[in-house]
């Protein structure tokens, strides 16, 4: 799969909403998990302001590599973040996106 690292620089990002699990299948409530560490996966979805624009994004992370309290407005670091585009077909209809995962989200508020 193809990955695409985002440049982080110039830009600031605060929690839009906390972080979530990850579902892989909602109506038999199975969690997402990472492929190599068998962990949990969540959801923040993160504020992402950029060269005057912004934008909120959902970003997928490790469980265990969310470190401090992260409420909505908190100032975060994003590390190792990558786009991933997707594409798929459901019921004949075509759809495609771009995802994104970090390795890690960190609370900035001091």
């Amino acid at each position: 799969m193809r990955q695409i690292p985002v440049d982080m620089t110039g830009t600031t990002v605060m929690v839009a909403q906390p972080p979530q699990l990850k579902m892989r299948d909602k109506k038999n409530g199975v969690v997402a998990v990472d492929p190599e560490t068998n962990g949990s996966l969540m959801t923040v979805d993160v504020l992402f302001v950029a060269n005057g624009n912004a934008e909120v994004i959902t970003v997928t992370v490790p469980e265990a590599d969310i470190s401090g309290e992260l409420t909505t407005g908190t100032p975060v670091a994003l590390t190792g973040l990558v786009a991933r585009p997707w594409e798929n077909e459901f019921n004949g209809q075509k759809r495609h996106g771009i995802s994104f995962r970090a390795t890690a989200v960190t609370s900035l508020a001091g």
